[in-house]
């Protein structure tokens, strides 16, 4: 952690990234509480979080740009624009106008395929490959662990003040990270001009991602588990209900989750080194599943102490598989290996989501919740079992 900090760079990438972290955690679940306070219904609030998905669909042009021109003035044009668009919330007045929560959390997710593939090509050129764990371990961890105080920062904020006030907190939170980012010194090179067919430059990211057995294997892995992971976006809040509680309370289990997150973030690069990255989302898979099954028992207590685990699960499953596209792919195509294997998951990810807010009308949630758990343990049992591969990324490779 101290060598890390060191880099002045470093320090300034993290400052900015746990101001946007916050405005994006109090924002983004305000934004299911909102919709279900607005219709009365916890289909249409699950559906905010595919609509987020949904704008995910956009990776591969979004990866493209950000092999394409210089990756900080990119992050900084997207954290300008979304800043401002956020603020369309403040017409939100009544069930008539919940299609602009849907607007925002879509562009949220479209600017994503920007954002986060050009800060991981970032990271490649800031810091040496044996930090890169370390820096997405504390990133995912401060991200994550946000949780504890966001969600309820911003449930609370949006009861006495209503979604409004929310969405201009969050605003200013993505313009302390474009201030961040200004302040940054990092040098970059101009990246190459595009040599080969659009659809070539488009695919480059898919075809490294399955040309690379690892990655394959995580990707294979992990979107076999989001295929059914989207359901808990929908039936938390059957679970909530079955609690006695308001829908609210999904902050306060946000939070408590983010616990877990904290530990997860700050452990996962030791880990990483043992059982090296696919295994190391293997385990975070399982853990993932162990909460999936504690949701289903009636207990308060029992719910909320999912939450830790399922938040060191998360933080390791995102460290081991951000850690594997850097180390892993050429800088040339950084942004497009990264924008690829967040579509498939995105893909997976939206097609649950949907399926989840459709089967909770009819299933019992506990037994999906079950299912959720059978399908992450297999994931998970499929990458535990992979045999360590060598981490040799190519120096080189077209653009």
């Amino acid at each position: 952690m101290r060598t890390l900090l060191s880099y002045r760079d470093a320090r300034l990438l993290l400052a900015g990234q746990t101001l946007s972290a916050f405005g994006d955690w109090a924002m983004l679940i305000v934004l299911a509480v909102w919709m279900k306070a607005l219709t009365g219904s916890s289909a249409l609030a699950g559906l905010t979080f595919f609509t987020f998905a949904a704008g995910s669909l956009l990776a591969p042009l979004g990866g493209l740009l950000a092999d394409r021109v210089r990756r900080r003035p990119l992050m900084i044009l997207s954290d300008c624009v979304l800043g401002a668009f956020v603020l369309v919330l403040l017409l939100v007045h009544d069930r008539s106008d919940a299609w602009l929560i849907y607007a925002v959390a879509f562009v949220y997710g479209a600017l994503g395929t920007v954002f986060f593939p050009a800060r991981a090509a970032l990271l490649k050129i800031m810091l040496p490959e044996e930090l890169l764990a370390e820096a997405n371990g504390v990133l995912t961890s401060t991200r994550e662990g946000l949780r504890i105080i966001a969600p309820l920062a911003g449930a609370g904020l949006y009861a006495v003040l209503g979604g409004g006030a929310v969405a201009v907190l969050d605003s200013a939170t993505f313009a302390a990270s474009a201030f961040f980012l200004w302040r940054m010194r990092v040098r970059e090179e101009k990246p190459a001009p595009a040599e080969h067919h659009f659809t070539q430059e488009v695919t480059a990211g898919l075809r490294h991602v399955w040309e690379t057995l690892p990655l394959r294997q995580i990707v294979l892995g992990v979107a076999l588990a989001l295929l059914v992971v989207g359901f808990s976006e929908t039936l938390i809040f059957s679970v909530i209900a079955a609690l006695g509680r308001q829908p609210s309370f999904f902050g306060v289990f946000a939070t408590i989750q983010g616990i877990g997150s904290i530990a997860g973030g700050l452990t996962a690069a030791a880990v990483l080194r043992r059982r090296g990255e696919v295994r190391l989302v293997g385990l975070g898979l399982a853990l993932f599943a162990v909460a999936d099954l504690c949701l289903i028992v009636p207990s308060l207590g029992v719910v909320l102490a999912a939450g830790p685990v399922a938040g060191v699960g998360v933080a390791w499953a995102i460290v081991g598989f951000s850690t594997a596209l850097q180390t892993r792919t050429p800088l040339a195509i950084q942004g497009r290996v990264s924008a690829a294997a967040d579509l498939t998951l995105s893909i997976a990810q939206a097609t649950s989501i949907a399926a989840g807010a459709v089967l909770s009308t009819v299933v019992d949630y506990r037994i999906l919740f079950v299912v959720m758990a059978a399908v992450v343990l297999a994931s998970a049992g499929y990458l535990l079992t992979r045999r360590q591969e060598p981490t040799v990324a190519p120096a080189t490779m077209e653009a």
